[in-house]
């Protein structure tokens, strides 16, 4: 039998730590192991000191060593890690591979957490408060992911704080486990997310078995087999991209998978949820496309969104596979579905044409009840629009849920007029509103009964969508299984209103999914970013309440800066003195952003003036990993991104939230800060290990300094 060969996710970090020189040495190496690994060429050498003896030492070159995973029984062999010869041993000594016996998972242990918790049972006898678990018997601790020998490590924890201090000492399920737990979650709805039911009897695990252990799903997160050479390739041209490959297991159990109907997947930010529609798309065109007429649809609310993820698609997908998926954003599907059908489209979105149009349809507002511009602006918005109001009688019958101003029959009919010239302005301009598009799209598909290419619609930032988009997505593929995957967060939700997507066709009951992890942001940054949307209530898409129970990052870091300076030139100065501390590997991922365009000007002049290089990443730019230098875009332009080096600057009162609202009414001045707030959110936890929050003059409200 060819042995089986694996490759951790560890080896890929410790070899882009190496010299240039010896990273390609190790690359060599690794395709050489892979294909054979009892090759004569291969010299194992026993470690004396290490604790685990299924570990040994093979040479890279004359000074560097990879630790190796060599079982004395079966033909698994696993790629550990790689570093020059001292510390790769010393690696090696304090690490021990053990197969869970509960749940079948290859564990990576560290020897001095063992040690530490033998200490602890000795000292049992000693405690005096109760734990924090308890209730919990530590079979089922150990089903969750603890390992057999760090259970007295989890026995020790008093109070839900103190969970974080097991985030460096368990395997990374056991400590999501246990932080949805500290949370409230119930250890029933734990290990459902798992798939294991509480009262199941556990599978037979033979701890031995490390070919099984493989296969596990939990293990699949960070050990890759290396007969995938289509995933390995694409690990080999860019190493750092890891979620291509190392999937978390909830991922791939919404990925690798049929669906009997619509699913949606909610998520706060960094846990995953582009990576999984693009894994998912990435199934879907090799598992289920047989047909070259047949496609996938890949959809996203914004543009620069949709060529993000095309690009990162061209990194996991072979090139006859791409062609099997198109992405593209809402809109400019529309439009290019429209002049196909002969009746072309354009958007009105010239906001100087607009207040053109509006301006000659307020010139009807009746002097009773005398109603401020704004009404008329934001009863088009919440009321008309949504609910397709074309005429009178619709007004009379359309819902008004929570506008400020109360309407009978009479003062519809006063108001009416100003809609319906609004209307006229636009046809006699040529002009469309997104709304009035999506559902004459719709209208036109039923009407004809067109049939569409795609087997399956998948869409990104769901939130973002209105109703009348989502009827649209619904007429875009028949209801079939697998038809259509929606993802999204409420809580990053900037550009859309609420939305129930039963009242829209699409019935998810039954397959509702929730990713929790965070793998995008240390800790203390997503604490700090979750802390602004404190007490407000965001929805789940469909009629329900969307909590962040159980969100948490995996990784610590330094805590957010934030500071207010007392002028833009202090503050300026704070940034580029920051970046100056940086290389030019690390500049071109650090990015700084600002809530307008305006406001970009005064860092761009600042860190030209300290020769500081730079790239500024618009509206319809990708962001060229081959350009050097701090990147720059607006808040909304960065949503989709991430950078190790986060600079969320001229956080001022007036400028976050923006001071453009003209609206006396509570309910519009709510949302309206809700998606200031929810921008601002999305700013800061594109920072993967660090965040400067940073103003001048008047600090934002929003920013609460401890």
């Amino acid at each position: 039998m060819h042995p089986k060969v694996a490759i951790s996710s560890e080896f890929f970090s410790s070899v882009l730590k190496l010299p240039k020189t010896q990273q390609e040495k190790a690359v060599k190496f690794m395709e050489l192991f892979r294909q054979d690994p009892t090759s004569a060429g291969i010299n194992y050498e026993t470690i004396q000191a290490a604790r685990d003896k299924n570990l040994r030492s093979v040479r890279i070159d004359q000074a560097y060593r990879a630790i190796v995973l060599a079982p004395e029984r079966g033909d698994v062999y696993i790629l550990l890690w790689a570093d020059k010869h001292d510390e790769a041993y010393e690696w090696a000594c304090n690490k021990v591979l053990k197969i869970n016996p509960e749940n079948g998972v290859l564990q990576v242990l560290e020897s001095q957490y063992i040690d530490e918790a033998q200490q602890l049972q000795q000292a049992t006898g000693h405690k005096t408060k109760p734990g924090l678990f308890d209730a919990i018997r530590d079979r089922y601790l150990v089903r969750l992911g603890v390992p057999e020998d760090l259970v007295p490590l989890v026995r020790q924890i008093e109070i839900p704080v103190d969970v974080d201090d097991l985030k460096t000492k368990l395997p990374d399920e056991a400590y999501e486990a246990l932080a949805m737990l500290a949370d409230g979650v119930s250890l029933e709805e734990a290990l459902s997310v798992y798939d294991v039911n509480l009262h199941d009897e556990p599978a037979q695990i033979d701890t031995n078995d490390f070919a099984s252990a493989l296969d596990n799903p939990d293990s699949k997160r960070r050990f890759l087999l290396a007969s995938d050479d289509e995933a390995l390739q694409a690990m080999l041209d860019a190493p750092l991209e890891k979620w291509r490959v190392f999937l978390h297991p909830l991922q791939r159990k919404l990925v690798f998978r049929d669906w009997n109907g619509p699913v949606r997947v909610l998520g706060g930010a960094g846990t995953g949820k582009t990576v999984v529609v693009m894994h998912r798309a990435k199934w879907l065109a090799e598992q289920a496309l047989t047909d070259r007429e047949t496609r996938i649809l890949l959809t996203t609310y914004t543009k620069n969104l949709a060529i993000d993820i095309e690009q990162n698609l061209k990194h996991i997908c072979a090139p006859d596979v791409l062609r099997k998926i198109e992405v593209i954003n809402l809109d400019a599907w529309v439009k290019r579905f429209m002049d196909k059908q002969g009746y072309p489209i354009n958007f009105a979105f010239n906001e100087r044409q607009k207040n053109q149009i509006w301006d000659n349809a307020l010139v009807l507002k009746p002097d009773e009840p005398d109603l401020p511009d704004s009404f008329f602006h934001e009863e088009w918005e919440k009321v008309i629009q949504p609910q397709n109001v074309n005429s009178l009688e619709d007004y009379f019958k359309a819902r008004r849920l929570g506008r400020g101003v109360q309407l009978n029959r009479a003062l519809r009919k006063a108001v009416w007029p100003v809609f319906e010239n609004y209307r006229l302005g636009l046809n006699d301009a040529g002009l469309k509103e997104t709304e009035d598009a999506y559902r004459d799209a719709l209208t036109l598909i039923q009407a004809k009964s067109i049939q569409l290419p795609y087997t399956s619609v998948l869409v990104d930032e769901a939130q973002d969508f209105g109703l009348n988009a989502f009827r649209l997505i619904r007429q875009l593929v028949l209801e079939r299984k697998n038809d259509l995957f929606i993802v999204g967060d409420a809580h990053q939700r900037i550009y859309g209103s609420k939305v129930v997507l039963g009242q829209c066709g699409i019935k998810i009951i039954g397959r509702s999914r929730k990713l929790r992890i965070n793998y995008r942001t240390t800790e203390q940054i997503r604490h700090w970013a979750v802390s602004l949307l404190k007490g407000i209530s965001f929805d789940d898409l469909d009629n329900g309440v969307d909590e962040q129970t159980g969100y948490r990052s995996l990784m610590t870091g330094a805590e957010p800066i934030i500071q207010c300076f007392a002028s833009a030139k202090m503050e300026a100065e704070f940034i580029v003195n920051s970046l100056k501390e940086l290389t030019d590997q690390e500049l071109a991922k650090a990015c700084i952003t600002v809530r307008r365009h305006a406001d970009m000007e005064r860092y761009l002049q600042a860190i030209s003036e300290a020769g500081i290089p730079f790239y500024q990443i618009d509206q319809n730019t990708l962001d060229n990993a081959t350009q050097p230098g701090v990147r720059l875009a607006t808040m909304h332009r960065v949503k989709g991104l991430e950078f190790d080096y986060m600079y969320v600057a001229g956080i001022n009162e007036g400028i976050v939230p923006l001071a453009i609202l003209d609206s006396d009414d509570p309910t519009i001045i709510r949302e309206h800060e809700q998606r200031e707030r929810s921008l601002l959110y999305v700013a800061i936890t594109r920072a993967k290990r660090f965040c400067a929050v940073t103003g001048f003059g008047k600090f934002s409200r929003f920013i609460v300094c401890k």
